[in-house]
């Protein structure tokens, strides 16, 4: 999986529209201020969460270690050498 511009473009105006537009639509009353903040923290904590989550998948960090016996069997039983080769 390679990085790809759209997805991070898309989400970012998706949860900036959360976090920017959404906060002036908040009808007033004692408690908008707090509102406003909760639809701003709210955007941006799940931004960085879906960006975190999208980045990781770039370049793993950890991965499956199988042993040697194991590759074989795999080998063995999908029929392909292609694993071995690798």
């Amino acid at each position: 999986m390679g990085a790809a511009a759209f997805p991070v473009l898309f989400f970012t105006l998706v949860w900036g529209a959360v976090g920017i537009v959404l906060p002036f639509f908040v009808p007033k009353g004692p408690n908008r201020g707090i509102l406003q903040v909760i639809l701003m923290l709210t955007a941006f904590t799940c931004w960085l969460f879906w960006l975190c989550c999208y980045m990781a998948q770039m370049n793993p960090l950890v991965g499956p270690k199988l042993n040697a016996h194991t590759l074989l069997i795999m080998a063995r039983e999908w029929g392909g050498r292609q694993i071995l080769e690798n």
